[in-house]
């Protein structure tokens, strides 16, 4: 029988619930359980498709094609269970099902209420995420409640949480509530009124926390654990104390030690061997001890928020612990870039343009692509990265000087970047969009697959087939490949029914590293193994650093 444990947040939102959910699962699945993380977002977009990055931050693709939180890329990074579309739901999604019923007549005339046909159709999609009733049905499922305790829009889910405790049993359930424990400078003291609040708040909601995640700067002394203890009604041991870790693959082994996992299987019941965290153990101490340092120059246009490109980010630094470096990031505003300053770029030791949507700041990301491409600087082009460098490819090497994507310049008369009408989605079906379509889940998305050209960088990296997800809707145009193939451009992986081009490159004898894909890889890396596609640009960062530094001391 699956167990849920529920976890909340109060206070103030973006302390790190993700996270903590993440770490709790991955110390329960070290000690031999099996285990799955569930998202409820209880905002009313049907999913963050098309939400801004700025307010959202990145939208996380699952092989299954669904556009979900960001936090399921800290799911799938922590633990092996990988995520689908059942593992995040939002408002708009139990609304529109609701509603779907109603019309057919599904409640028989009845008044349809938020209790209990909302909060019904909540906890139907838990114990489906949970895979409850199936041969995928998991030992645990942690399910994350987004927002904090008070806000209304998440009172439905937090009602359902209640309710499914009651229905579940008290052995079946369990609560963790992650809290801000404030030091105020002033004072110099840590305060411990904002959680004594917000418990007070769910405790009105009819949910008492069985552990409280205490979110700090630094560790909480004796004394203020204490204090919340008697007023919070949680035992002393379970009140954790979560300082601020300069990685955040520490925090298993932080939760661990004040016996957070203890506490839950004790709870739940459930017999188990003992924890082993010895593998986070070996990660950290490669994180923390890199042989080398290299800098990366990414350049994008969401650069004022790095959870844009949280995935990305992550990537990176795994490729990085997998080369025994340190990989620093450093954000270039593609809108600053000019023929008269992309020599800025020549301080880096490789060059990235990421995948974004818009017109704002792709000239400079066009600009960035021709430098690394000119200057022999290691170049990776992630969806619109990819096609950045076919244009400017097209432009400058294939005499097609007014080449441009029809996401840009409708009427472009080279357009080398254009919408497709008909694709084969991740699920095999046949999709059709055109430019007057929702913005909202009608890209390719999800997991497929795409042969790989022998003797090409990309087979030296994937082998014969590379499978990856998608996000995108603007595709290279099968007409102009010829064209680009004539004058050096390398199409090193292509889909096999629609011919739609998966990545290029430019050949190592004229560079030594420059590859674009229209897929995002980030989606895949986790710490453990790393992506190949990264560790071998990593590496070739690291190659240029020190033949760059050879150089120099020859001159």
């Amino acid at each position: 029988m699956t167990k849920f444990v529920f976890v909340t947040g109060g206070v103030v939102s973006s302390l790190g619930k993700g996270i903590a959910a993440a770490s709790l699962a991955a110390i329960l699945e070290s000690r031999g359980l099996t285990v799955t993380l569930i998202k409820l977002d209880p905002y009313i977009n049907v999913d963050p498709g098309t939400m801004s990055p700025m307010q959202h931050g990145e939208v996380f693709v699952t092989d299954d094609g669904a556009e979900t939180d960001l936090d399921l890329g800290h799911y799938e990074r922590f633990i092996t269970t990988r995520m689908k579309k059942a593992n995040n739901f939002t408002t708009g999604q139990i609304y529109k099902s609701v509603l779907e019923k109603e019309r057919r007549g599904d409640y028989l005339g009845k008044t349809v209420q938020v209790i209990p046909h909302i909060t019904n159709e909540i906890q139907e999609f838990v114990r489906r995420g949970a895979g409850v009733g199936t041969p995928e049905a998991v030992d645990v499922a942690i399910v994350e409640i987004g927002g904090t305790v008070g806000d209304i829009e998440s009172l439905p889910f937090m009602e359902a949480a209640r309710q499914m405790s009651l229905k579940q049993g008290p052995a079946s359930t369990a609560f963790v509530h992650l809290t801000y424990v404030p030091f105020i400078a002033a004072a110099g003291e840590l305060k411990t009124k904002p959680t004594q609040h917000t418990v007070q708040k769910l405790r009105e909601i009819g949910i008492q926390p069985d552990a409280l995640l205490c979110r700090a700067d630094r560790a909480i002394p004796t004394d203020e654990r204490e204090k919340i203890s008697l007023f919070t009604n949680v035992p002393e041991s379970g009140v954790i104390s979560v300082w601020d870790a300069d990685t955040i693959y520490k925090v298993p082994r932080m939760l661990h030690e004040q016996h957070l996992d203890d506490l839950i299987c004790a709870k739940l019941q459930l017999q188990t061997k003992p924890a082993d965290l010895s593998r986070w153990d070996n990660l950290v101490n490669e994180v923390e001890n890199p042989k080398q340092t290299v800098t990366i120059a990414m350049c994008g246009k969401y650069t004022e928020l790095s959870d844009s490109y949280k995935s990305l980010n992550e990537a990176l630094r795994h490729a990085g612990i997998h080369n025994h470096a340190r990989v620093n990031i450093e954000y270039v505003d593609s809108e600053t870039l000019t023929p008269e300053t992309a020599s800025t770029l020549e301080q880096y030791d490789a060059i990235l343009v990421p995948g974004g949507f818009g017109k704002r700041g792709v000239e400079g990301k066009i600009i960035a692509a021709q430098y690394a491409r000119e200057h022999g600087i290691p170049y990776l082009g992630i969806c619109l990265g990819m096609q950045v460098a076919t244009i400017e490819y097209a432009r400058h090497k294939a005499g097609l000087t007014d080449a441009n994507s029809t996401e840009f310049e409708p009427n472009t008369p080279h357009p080398v970047i254009a919408l497709i009408d008909e694709w084969l989605d991740a699920d095999g079906t046949v999709q059709k969009r055109d430019a007057n379509s929702d913005l909202g889940g009608t890209m390719r998305l999800g997991a497929q697959s795409s042969d790989v050209m022998p003797g090409t960088l990309a087979h030296q990296i994937y082998g014969p087939v590379v499978t990856e997800r998608h996000r995108h809707r603007y595709e290279a145009n099968e007409r102009y490949l010829d064209k680009l193939r004539e004058a050096g451009l390398v199409i090193s992986a292509i889909t096999q029914r629609e011919k739609l081009t998966e990545m290029v490159e430019l050949p190592q004898s004229v560079h030594p590293w420059y590859v674009g894909v229209q897929f995002h890889p980030e989606f895949k890396s986790t710490p453990w193994d790393g992506h190949p596609l990264f560790k071998s640009y990593v590496k070739a960062a690291l190659d240029h650093q020190a033949q760059h530094a050879n150089e120099s001391k020859k001159a």
